[in-house]
């Protein structure tokens, strides 16, 4: 298992994005949660098996319908993520 964190920039906020994002972790297995910052990017943050968190990245990034409001992004490992369960949008 894996974590990592990862911030999209590009016009990002305002268009759906954290609920496409949330809606799109149901078809991997995956938990974690994704947030708007104040500097106009979002912040996800998921862990799950290798391959489960790399094809819910590329759906994201190639695949879904905000993939094309996404212009930049970078992404770190970090540690594991204890006692979280599910996905969901953070506030």
């Amino acid at each position: 298992m894996i974590a990592k964190r990862v911030i999209f920039e590009g016009r990002v906020q305002g268009v759906g994005f954290r609920y496409t994002v949330k809606d799109l972790a149901r078809g991997f297995d995956v938990r974690g949660w994704v947030k708007n910052l104040p500097d106009g990017s979002v912040e996800l943050q998921a862990m799950g098996e290798k391959e489960e968190l790399d094809g819910f990245l590329r759906e994201i990034l190639l695949e879904s319908p905000v993939a094309h409001h996404i212009r930049g992004h970078h992404s770190d490992n970090i540690p594991l993520m204890d006692g979280c369960v599910g996905f969901r949008i953070e506030r």
